[in-house]
């Protein structure tokens, strides 16, 4: 039994709101289903992937965000220790590893329970949310992956920031 029991009736697809917004903002999506679509978003490092996924029976707004990093079997052990590593320090969401595919994803869910709709604002937060995320990860993940460092280092290394002017 549920705390509450109230039938709400949704007006729009979530998923109508993400496609409103990525044509608004001209960027290239594909709607897969009515509960999917996948935008593609330039950021800092690389171009990423967004897939937004509407989960009805959870009532739940679902996002990955996938670069195109694949991480080789000698290198996911180290990998899975900057994961930890990484999502220590998130506020939103979390990264984790595509096992099957070897690939490093950004995750965020959004709930919408009883009948909830998302604003445009949600979505920019969402998306913003998860870019950020990536452009600040993205070199740790490539200094593990690619430079052969170890977790640490690659974190530090990654998140130096220069203070002042040369």
């Amino acid at each position: 039994m549920s705390l509450i029991e109230l039938e709400a009736e949704r007006h729009t697809n979530p998923v109508d709101v993400i496609e409103h917004v990525a044509a608004l903002e001209d960027w290239t999506f594909e709607r897969s289903g009515d509960d999917e679509i996948t935008v593609s978003i330039k950021g800092r490092w690389c171009d990423y992937h967004v897939s937004f996924s509407w989960m009805e029976d959870v009532e739940a707004l679902h996002l990955a965000c996938a670069f195109d990093l694949k991480v080789t079997e000698a290198r996911r052990a180290e990998v899975m220790r900057l994961l930890t590593l990484v999502n220590e320090q998130m506020w939103l969401g979390h990264f984790d590893l595509w096992s099957g595919e070897g690939v490093v994803m950004y995750r965020h869910a959004h709930l919408l329970v009883g009948g909830a709709e998302p604003s445009a604002r949600q979505v920019d937060a969402m998306l913003t949310s998860a870019i950020d995320s990536c452009d600040r990860y993205y070199q740790a993940f490539q200094f593990v992956v690619w430079a052969g460092k170890s977790a640490q280092e690659a974190l530090e290394g990654a998140l130096f920031e220069t203070m002042g002017r040369a």
